[in-house]
């Protein structure tokens, strides 16, 4: 079976990739990315050699080549994306090109496929919007707070156009917070773990109070295969764990793990909105027989670890 992951050579895509092609060695794995700024072969340099693992530098908005790449692909896993909210709020049309117009045009050459028997579309829980108590379920409907959000889900409204009108053979997972190895510096975890790593003060948003739902990228990773596997065509699957915590409580947290001290936080302007808390429930992934492997703590030390013995990947992007 030969097997395409789009934006595989960014943070979420190069974990997938790897776990997929050591795990899969029968099938043929092609990563296709456009190598934008998050992009880096450096993440996959491990498996470079696999026999079963190409790249192809390739962008999701050209349908011509998309096609052609396509000609005997059977199974295409969706991560290329745009997905740094700060980022959306400071220029948005980006935005709107790689992950909804890609998205589109990814659909339509995927259409054009008479081979594709499955297509794996990475969304996010973010275009569910905040919500107070309790947690959103699949069925619940959008309500996107940010360019980003609003442009993964009108992503996923082509996603859903595309199962009904031409009943193309989709399944959608929206992921909490991923968290883990080769993340690039710009996300709230990496970046602290490297300021501190530096010795250097944190930028936190307004009061910090905001709360996240993580998973650790190799949960994910395990997450979405299993989805692969036994997920049923035209439906939707949140992943996420039931670990939640606040910004300022992650923030405290890595400072303690890396003997540091609350001198480092710098409180600076939060974002024009910033959502509240997110929370999903995954009850109908867990029904597959999927069970996140790592407490939120037993990720973190990983990815500190990760942190300090690979200096080199990040010391060149810090912000």
């Amino acid at each position: 079976m030969k097997i395409l992951i789009t934006g595989g050579a960014g943070f979420m895509g190069s974990n997938f990739t790897r776990f997929m092609v050591n795990k899969y060695p029968q099938h043929e794995f092609i990563n296709f990315d456009k190598l934008t700024y998050a992009g880096n072969l450096e993440n996959l340099r491990d498996i470079e050699n696999k026999p079963n693992y190409n790249f192809i530098r390739g962008d999701v908005c050209d349908l011509n080549f998309l096609c052609y790449v396509l000609k005997d692909v059977e199974v295409v896993f969706h991560f290329a994306a745009e997905s740094h909210v700060d980022h959306s709020i400071e220029g948005s049309l980006g935005f709107t090109k790689t992950n909804t117009l890609g998205t589109h045009i990814l659909l339509e050459a995927v259409r054009k496929s008479l081979k594709i028997k499955r297509f794996i579309h990475i969304s996010t829980d973010e275009i569910y919007g905040e919500i107070f108590e309790g947690e959103f379920i699949e069925e619940d409907h959008f309500a996107p707070t940010n360019p980003y959000s609003a442009s993964k889900a009108a992503a996923e409204m082509f996603v859903q156009a595309y199962q009904r009108t031409y009943k193309t053979p989709i399944i959608t997972v929206r992921g909490c917070n991923n968290y883990g190895p080769y993340q690039y510096p710009e996300k709230i975890i990496p970046r602290f773990i490297t300021s501190l790593i530096q010795n250097k003060k944190i930028p936190l948003h307004g009061a910090g109070e905001n709360v996240r739902n993580y998973i650790y990228v190799e949960d994910f990773c395990t997450a979405v295969d299993t989805i692969f596997q036994k997920g049923k065509i035209g439906e939707v699957y949140n992943i996420a764990t039931d670990y939640e915590i606040s910004n300022i409580d992650l923030t405290k947290l890595l400072i303690k793990k890396l003997e540091k001290n609350e001198s480092f936080i710098e409180f600076v302007p939060d974002r024009p909105f910033n959502d509240k808390r997110y929370k999903i429930n995954a009850s109908k992934l867990l029904s597959l027989g999927w069970s996140p492997k790592f407490s939120f703590e037993e990720g973190l030390d990983k990815t500190l670890e990760w942190y300090k013995k690979n200096v080199g990947w990040w010391k060149d992007i810090v912000f």
